[in-house]
């Protein structure tokens, strides 16, 4: 199995890792009302759940992408080395996140936006 569909899997896993930091780190969680419950939280465990919701965002795209490239008939050496960078852009993105370092946050969001769009057009440079 390739390892760009390792790293969908990995992707599929961080907004989970987020959640959990999230309510771990926060005022005693309420599983009864778990949504207001992270809307009146602050600080880290505020920003861990905005990162969740933003790798939950970023996931559908990224999944298609390494999917089309695959399936496209891209060069798997390069899609894994793409996805594999994506993996490292968001895990940056989300170290960004939890230290409150807005504008890193931004380049990461982008780096691995950037890489996603590489991923969807990998099977048209095919050679």
């Amino acid at each position: 199995m390739p390892i760009a569909l390792w790293c969908v899997l990995i992707a599929g896993v961080l907004p989970l890792v987020c959640a959990a930091l999230s309510k771990a780190s926060g005022q005693k969680y309420d599983h009864n009302n778990p949504r207001a419950w992270l809307a009146q939280q602050t600080g880290f465990s505020a920003r861990a759940n905005a990162a969740q919701q933003n790798h939950f965002e970023a996931f559908p795209f990224f999944a298609v992408a390494v999917l089309v490239a695959i399936l496209g008939g891209g060069v798997i050496d390069r899609i894994n080395l793409l996805a594999i960078a994506f993996i490292v852009a968001r895990l940056l993105y989300t170290a960004c996140y939890f230290a409150d370092w807005a504008m890193p946050r931004s380049l990461m969001w982008l780096a691995g936006y950037g890489i996603t769009i590489a991923l969807f057009v990998q099977p048209a440079f095919v050679h």
